[in-house]
């Protein structure tokens, strides 16, 4: 479940809805953000250093899709050297030849990557991995081997990926390790060898076999039960593979930053924090010694391990307002790229140099939104109808009276991940529209202890529900919220939350749009892609399995209760979607319309599980702002 990575954020049909419009007073006062500035493209993004520090590669569009462009530091000689037509190039990096720009991308949202590389001298792409239905994935780099990298491939077994070195000037591949059948994560060392691998277990928990080395018998170093593993898992080994860095919550509620002895056994606590997991560690790129520890809280707080980089902390947080973060460094550690994130304003990034503790703008990713009205992300918490404290975040819409105003139940996907602090380009446009948006970290939630997460367990529909009921709850009884005039929205899980919304507890809410959403838990899980199978034990665990609880399963599936259905519902879906295929929202389109119940579906031919391209996403949005102008009263941007 920790391997769950947020979906991303739909075109058949666009039903003509007329907007509604708030008070004159408040038009005039508060400015329409377009959704062109909220959900296009960024300006530039994603900024990476070369290994040798004298190139700087970052992503903007070209032809309206993001492509890599690479730079000289300092210079104006900007270039695109990607330059995909269809779907945005989001994940690239640098080999450690300073010449090799690698990325992977998919075709049409199926989540069969391929990793191609570009030779930024020449021009030259190659695709490194030109295999039917296999998705490729990035194990190991490093700066002694700048030619080669090492990457798992499920190319002989679609359940499971075995490790290939790959030499970028060739192209030739050599099987490195073969997966033994049960292999999730493969782990290298310093010198780029695969030295420790996990594997799921049948209860749902996961082990951690670790070798001396290449020649040497693989040992088992960890063993995580099922409820420790919910936050638990392995970082990074140190440089001389006597430590292995772990998440770790044996004996914790909270994962702990912990230091094994990879020959004693013995494990020191590093940090910890007794109601947050730890969310990230920043390590010297050459030594490993770890210098930085966050916790994601309310914000992030930084925790400072390496003194020698407290003035340069220091010097970084005079640059810009907001919570910084590190997001490269070259290879000798002399200059550092650092990002600035704020709830009411966009991304901005600096080149930072160690030795004068001086530093230059590169950019902000979305200028424009300096333009408009953007209001603070609030932080909350409550206490749910058993007793748990639930965390969350408000952000109400500005130069308004906090009283009595219709509110978007905005539920994050996952559902184990969680909602942020930080600018959010769906909170900004529904509190720019008159609308308050709520997000709940409801059970089940990461962040905040294995058994916050474990409470989520087999509560789909039902506790996990009730955060949100109580959620909405809280806000009418502070006088926030307009209990008449509730919407509920989400993506992946939070379509699911919206579809169960509409379906379990109609009177709730006035109005649901689920994008991606699941309709039917059985089917659900009877189609997942075949590289999740290691991960089946923890479905089975925390959802249902549907082969011994398929009656179960139905019981708290949307698809169940649509005879309830009494509220107008908007239902999106990308075509190519391997996670929740798109049969998922066809079954409970057909039985809306058997049934004569009113909804609006739009199908997206050329997505998947979310909305990459731009024109896509504006077409969701533009359909969802009409969506919530007629049953919320709200405003909409012709």
């Amino acid at each position: 479940m920790k391997k769950f990575f947020n979906a991303l954020l739909i075109t058949l049909m666009l039903f003509a809805v007329q907007p509604f419009t708030l008070m004159a007073q408040e038009s005039k006062e508060t400015k329409l953000i377009p959704r062109e500035v909220l959900f296009g493209n960024p300006v530039k993004a994603g900024p990476q250093l070369s290994p040798d520090g004298k190139m700087l590669a970052y992503l903007a569009p070209y032809n309206k899709v993001l492509n890599v462009w690479v730079k000289t530091c300092g210079g104006n000689d900007d270039k695109p050297v990607t330059k995909d037509e269809k779907r945005s190039v989001y994940r690239y990096f640098w080999a450690y030849d300073n010449k090799h720009i690698l990325y992977l991308q998919d075709s049409g949202g199926n989540e069969n990557w391929c990793l191609y590389g570009i030779d930024i001298n020449t021009g030259k792409t190659r695709n490194y991995t030109p295999f039917e239905n296999t998705t490729a994935q990035i194990i190991a780099t490093n700066k002694k081997f700048p030619d080669e990298i090492l990457i798992g491939l499920n190319k002989n077994n679609p359940k499971i990926h075995d490790v290939y070195r790959l030499n970028l000037i060739t192209g030739e591949m050599k099987e490195e390790v073969k997966n033994p059948g049960n292999v999730s994560s493969w782990l290298a060392d310093s010198n780029m060898q695969i030295k420790a691998y996990t594997i799921p277990t049948a209860d749902a928990g996961s082990e951690l076999y670790f070798r001396d080395n290449v020649n040497s018998p693989w040992r088992k170093l960890v063993a995580w039960n099922p409820l420790d593993d919910s936050v638990s898992g392995p970082l990074f080994m140190s440089k001389d593979c006597r430590y292995f860095y772990l998440k770790d919550s044996r004996n914790s509620n909270t994962a702990k930053l912990v230091r094994l002895d990879t020959k004693t056994g013995k494990t020191i606590t590093e940090a910890s924090d007794p109601i947050y997991d730890i969310s990230g560690v920043m390590t010297n790129p050459d030594t490993l010694k770890i210098e930085e520890i966050l916790f994601q809280k309310e914000k992030i707080e930084h925790l400072i391990m390496d003194k020698s980089i407290i003035p340069d902390i220091n010097a970084i947080k005079k640059l810009d307002s907001g919570d910084y973060f590190i997001a490269g460094r070259d290879q000798a550690d002399k200059i550092w790229l650092v990002g600035f994130r704020r709830d009411n304003g966009p991304v901005t990034y600096y080149q930072y140099v160690r030795k004068t503790k001086k530093a230059v703008k590169l950019f902000d990713t979305k200028p424009e939104l300096r333009d408009y009205p953007l209001v603070p992300m609030e932080p909350i918490s409550f206490k749910s109808r058993d007793g748990l404290t639930i965390y969350g975040y408000i952000t109400f819409p500005p130069n308004t009276e906090r009283k009595n105003l219709p509110m978007v139940l905005n539920v994050h996907g996952g559902p184990w991940g969680r909602d942020v602090w930080g600018y959010n380009p769906e909170a900004q446009w529904i509190a720019n529209r008159g609308y308050i948006c709520l997000q709940v970290n409801f059970r089940g939630s990461t962040g905040y202890g294995k058994k916050f997460t474990d409470a989520g367990n087999r509560e789909w529909a039902g506790k996990m529900h009730n955060d949100l009921l109580d959620a909405v709850n809280w806000a009418v009884e502070k006088g926030y919220a307009d209990p008449k005039k509730v919407a509920i929205f989400g993506h992946s899980y939070g379509g699911y939350a919206a579809l169960v919304g509409a379906t379990f507890t109609p009177d709730v809410f006035c109005c649901a749009v689920s994008s991606c959403g699941p309709v039917n838990l059985v089917t659900l899980l009877k189609t997942i892609p075949p590289y999740w199978t290691s991960m089946l034990a923890d479905f089975h665990r925390r959802v249902g399995n549907p082969d011994t609880e398929a009656d179960y399963l139905y019981s708290i599936s949307p698809i169940s209760k649509v005879d309830q259905i009494k509220i107008p519902m908007l239902i999106s879906q990308g075509a190519n979607d391997p996670r929740v295929k798109k049969a998922e929202a066809e079954q409970i389109i057909e039985a809306m319309k058997k049934k004569g119940i009113r909804y609006e579906y739009l199908l997206f031919p050329d997505e998947g599980h979310g909305y990459a391209r731009p024109e896509n996403r504006l077409r969701f949005y533009s359909a969802v702002e009409k969506f919530f102008a007629q049953y919320l009263g709200g405003r909409c941007e012709n």
